[in-house]
């Protein structure tokens, strides 16, 4: 996989920052922006570059033939969303029970406009105790990267704003669709 996202990434004219690290093996990775599907395209190569055995949860209503084995292949885990929460705990029991398994997660939970990010990623990180990896894209440089790495506190506020920070110069495909907290809004006009 790692040559097909070199050449892939070569294709789209996007350059890979940062180097692998031993953390990466098992931790949580947020990508931002998330304002497209290209995103998961481009961060996944990313990842594949990196050597990383990343994973993502998807619904398992997507996963039937032909599609669930492209989505298997592809580091997707099917969930049933319907039992209720249980997010957490599913992600929290994989990192624990592998050393080589790390997951994707997309704080903005969508690719349209929200007005805050979710937080189950930082839940995930401080029950599975792991680190989060800052995962990010810019489209105006057309670069994506693999850091820095966080490690939650425990106190979610100051560490959002910590992590927010980061991605506050980064550019989506979509910057309408990209929204950090009230704090950052008038920053990035």
């Amino acid at each position: 996989m790692k040559r097909f996202a070199d050449f892939l990434m070569w294709l789209g004219g996007w350059k890979l920052i940062g180097e692998p690290e031993p953390q990466m093996k098992n931790c949580v990775f947020i990508e931002a922006p998330h304002t497209s599907m290209w995103d998961f395209v481009w961060g996944r190569c990313g990842l594949w570059k990196l050597g990383v055995n990343a994973h993502f949860f998807i619904k398992k209503e997507l996963f039937f033939f032909p599609l669930g084995p492209i989505l298997k292949a592809l580091g997707g885990v099917p969930v049933d969303r319907k039992k209720g929460a249980g997010m957490v705990e599913q992600a929290v029991k994989h990192l624990q029970e592998s050393d080589d398994f790390s997951i994707i997660i997309t704080p903005e939970g969508t690719r349209k406009y929200t007005d805050r990010w979710k937080k189950g990623f930082y839940h995930i990180a401080m029950k599975a105790q792991k680190p989060i990896y800052l995962a990010w894209l810019d489209y105006e440089k057309k670069q994506g990267g693999s850091g820095p790495i966080f490690y939650p506190t425990g106190n979610y506020e100051e560490d959002i704003k910590k992590i927010e920070e980061f991605y506050r110069d980064k550019v989506a495909k979509y910057p309408e669709n990209f929204n950090l907290s009230k704090q950052y809004q008038n920053k990035k006009q």
